[in-house]
């Protein structure tokens, strides 16, 4: 009995952590669409009451769409994450075969370099890319954008890791039947690695949707800023400080990653497991 009890409680205590921590979360995020569907003299009379007093969610989202053009960088703002996610499984899947899978002299030594380039920071080697850019005329494009993120070493690693768990012998079997090490990597274990391929893109795309830092250095035309981008755009145009066309336009950008993830979350949590197994 006072084991079972002892259990019962600890569970209840690790569960209100949980909670607590969701809360504190999540906070953020529901104050925001809260303050998205409210009025300028609402907002500003303070609190914390969630449910507005006066609603004005037609007039905030409407200011949202007209003010700047909010869907052509969420637009951009596809077009570079599904393009640099692309090139990233193209390059990843045959890399993490190799060092998973094969043997050669030195992969030991490669994949210690792979881990090794997972420690350097992107903001660290950002202005070497930025002179090469700018050297090879292709700053202020879609190329800038996507270019300098077609490798992920993270990808690499988190696919190598997956690829470590298949075995062997569905590789044999596959060769057996006469198959090139290219069409193994594509029709055999592509599709095994595809709940580590929606964890890594879900990964990918929030971090290059989400990138401020890069668009702001590399990019001069408006009409091809991302997301982050727009909404900073947004805050310094005709609305000023207005905070419901602004929290408006925020929900707009992140709906689309809160909804991709909801679908894909079963093979998130699949693919992050599977690849943590030895």
């Amino acid at each position: 009995m006072r084991y079972g009890t002892s259990t019962k409680l600890g569970s209840i205590a690790k569960h209100a952590v949980l909670a607590l921590g969701a809360v504190f979360i999540l906070a953020p995020f529901v104050q925001m669409i809260s303050t998205s569907l409210k009025s300028s003299q609402d907002i500003a009379q303070g609190g914390l009451n969630l449910i507005p007093r006066e609603w004005a969610a037609v007039e905030n989202y409407s200011q949202a769409l007209n003010a700047t053009p909010l869907l052509q960088y969420m637009l951009n703002g596809v077009i570079v994450t599904v393009c640099i996610f692309a090139m990233q499984v193209l390059i990843a899947l045959p890399c993490a075969y190799a060092l998973a899978k094969l043997r050669w002299r030195g992969r030991s030594t490669v994949f210690a370099l792979v881990l090794m380039c997972l420690l350097i920071p992107p903001h660290a080697v950002a202005i070497p890319v930025y002179i090469l850019l700018f050297k090879m005329g292709i700053l202020d494009t879609y190329a800038s954008l996507i270019l300098p993120f077609i490798i992920s070493v993270f990808g690499i690693f988190l696919m190598r890791q997956f690829f470590m768990t298949v075995p062997d012998d569905l590789i044999d079997a596959a060769r057996m039947d006469g198959m090139s090490e290219f069409a193994i990597v594509w029709r055999v274990m592509a599709p095994t690695a595809v709940p580590a391929l929606v964890a890594f893109g879900i990964f990918s795309v929030i971090a290059h949707w989400n990138d401020y830092f890069w668009p702001l250095i590399v990019l001069s035309s408006e009409e091809l800023y991302t997301p982050p981008l727009g909404i900073a755009t947004f805050r310094t145009a005709e609305v000023g400080y207005v905070f419901g066309p602004l929290m408006a336009a925020a929900t707009m950008v992140i709906a689309p990653l809160v909804i991709a993830f909801l679908f894909a979350q079963r093979r998130f949590i699949e693919g992050i497991t599977l690849t943590g197994m030895k």
